[in-house]
């Protein structure tokens, strides 16, 4: 029971400006991760606000800013506060706080006081956008 509350728990991290610029993890997050947690429509749904440079996955969102070339526009440190909780920078944001539990409003009860993703899939996923610079 207790390695499930550990599981569970949010580490700590320290927001600059507009950006959280450490890793949430030691272990470099993994490109390839990443990239399976946006496209997935199961996992990270990035792929029902944002379009990008996936030719292979249909129907792509248009609600949001397109994922193309997001790691020459925003920081590493940049693109992970968007993940952690976007609302720190936009209150009005439609995107879901992936790493955030408190606050939250409307939250089904299998997903309450549970992170969308874990610390290591943020680090995967911000290692797989900051690769996208064109």
């Amino acid at each position: 029971m207790i390695g499930v509350v550990l599981a569970l728990a949010l580490l700590p991290y320290t927001v600059v400006g507009d950006a959280v610029p450490a890793p949430l993890v030691e272990a470099p997050g993994d490109p390839a991760r990443g990239r399976a947690v946006v496209t997935s429509r199961q996992r990270g749904l990035c792929l029902l606000c944002h379009t990008g440079p996936f030719p292979e996955e249909r129907f792509q969102g248009d609600l949001a800013p397109s994922l193309a070339g997001v790691g020459s526009r925003l920081s590493e440190g940049q693109i992970r506060l968007r993940l952690i909780d976007s609302r720190r920078l936009d209150p009005g944001s439609i995107m879901p706080s992936y790493y955030r539990t408190d606050g939250l409003e409307r939250v089904g009860a299998a997903w309450r006081d549970k992170p969308v993703l874990s610390a290591e899939e943020i680090e995967d996923v911000v290692a797989f956008l900051a690769t996208l610079r064109d």
